[in-house]
């Protein structure tokens, strides 16, 4: 393992989760403070999405022929650019677009960085690489929202667009400085043409990792956007409350991350990504039976468990399936891809089933969606798993 070169991406995507965490859940807030009606705040969370969803194939697999670092490097000086509109825009419209321009810069940073670290990691260690790395995406977004309300309360909401520029900027800086030139990357001097993407999208395993990564995100825009509504309306829990149980699975599988990456290097990935499915869904399941704080308490950490135990496997099939293809930011792009369908997917399905039926149904179908990805990736990957974990 190249040291430098991994101490530099995780520092710099720390630094730029960490500034993204500081800034969205404050961003309703801001737009409302404008004027903006409940259709254009979910414009400016959905445009985010659309774009980032949209570009993340093209810039991943764009990697893959011409190299990591332009495309990190530029990323990352576009999220110092959208910090400095936020702080200058005057409009709901400008807001919609600045997010949309974020979005792009999203696709270019995110799937190209964990490409790079899969580039670097050597053979039979995928699970603790990636276990270790996405402790730095964990952290971020346990700790941004975090900052931002201290910052908010005690100097101002442009304040927290600030912030987000600076650490943004903080990560171009290392990366522009620390990392190698791009003629010097493995996935410049293999000289080996990715795996065509017809080839990646019928690939039997990559499916499965797609289809996993996809319910399990949806799980996740459940819990986020409807579970500090049952909270709130049906349990009357405070503030402070509510947003600990919300980052409380973030936590758990963050500090999970590096000892499920370590054992995934010696037993079954498949298998820990089952069982990581099992406890994400029964936890899913558990919460439409929640009653108490300490319940929901309980039923938070099992789900952080099931994420952690999962996520690690998972990434390290994607990253072994990546060095055999040489189209490494095309998969971890398609990944990445699968988690923003998902956050859509489980935020709209469970907002619909809210709306139509009673809240507790969101959770329900979260469990059901959790059950069938998981079914689908054991059928997937059926007789599959001795290649990828070699």
């Amino acid at each position: 393992m190249n040291k430098p070169i991994f101490a530099t991406l995780f520092f710099a995507l720390f630094s730029t989760i960490t500034g993204v965490g500081i800034v969205v859940p404050l961003l309703p807030v801001y737009a409302h403070d404008m004027g903006a009606a409940g259709i254009y705040i979910g414009l400016i969370f959905g445009a985010f999405s659309i774009s980032r969803t949209f570009f993340l194939p093209y810039f991943g697999r764009l990697s893959d022929r011409k190299g990591r670092k332009p495309f990190i490097v530029v990323g990352l000086m576009a999220y110092t650019l959208v910090s400095a509109a936020f702080v200058v825009t005057t409009s709901v419209l400008q807001l919609v677009i600045i997010r949309f321009l974020q979005g792009i810069a999203s696709a270019m940073i995110m799937p190209v960085v964990q490409a790079y670290v899969g580039d670097i990691t050597p053979p039979g260690r995928e699970g603790f690489m990636m276990g270790l790395f996405n402790m730095s995406l964990f952290l971020g977004l346990g700790l941004g929202p975090v900052v931002g309300g201290l910052i908010n309360d005690h100097w101002s909401l442009r304040a927290t667009f600030v912030c987000m520029g600076v650490l943004s900027l903080i990560g171009f800086v290392l990366c522009l400085w620390l990392l190698p030139p791009r003629r010097e990357e493995a996935v410049v001097l293999r000289r080996r043409p990715p795996l065509s993407w017809r080839a990646i999208v019928s690939d039997r395993t990559v499916a499965g990792l797609f289809i996993f990564r996809l319910a399990y995100t949806a799980g996740i825009g459940v819990i986020w956007g409807f579970l500090p509504v049952l909270a709130d309306t049906e349990l009357h829990l405070s503030s402070a409350r509510i947003g600990v149980l919300v980052m409380l699975g973030v936590l758990v599988s963050g500090a999970v991350q590096l000892p499920m990456g370590k054992l995934a290097d010696k037993v079954s990935r498949t298998a820990m990504v089952v069982v990581g499915g099992v406890l994400a869904g029964a936890a899913m399941l558990a919460y439409q039976h929640a009653y108490s704080y300490e319940y929901l308490f309980v039923v938070s950490i099992l789900f952080g468990l099931g994420g952690g135990t999962a996520m690690p496997a998972l990434m390290a099939m994607a990253v072994t399936k990546g060095q055999q293809t040489a189209a490494m930011g095309s998969i971890i792009s398609l990944l990445t891809m699968a988690h923003s369908i998902g956050m859509f997917v489980g935020s709209v399905g469970a907002g619909l089933l809210m709306d139509w039926f009673q809240l507790r149904y969101a959770f329900l179908v979260g469990a059901i969606l959790m059950a069938c990805g998981t079914v689908l990736f054991m059928m997937f990957t059926a007789g599959r798993a001795a290649n990828e974990e070699t």
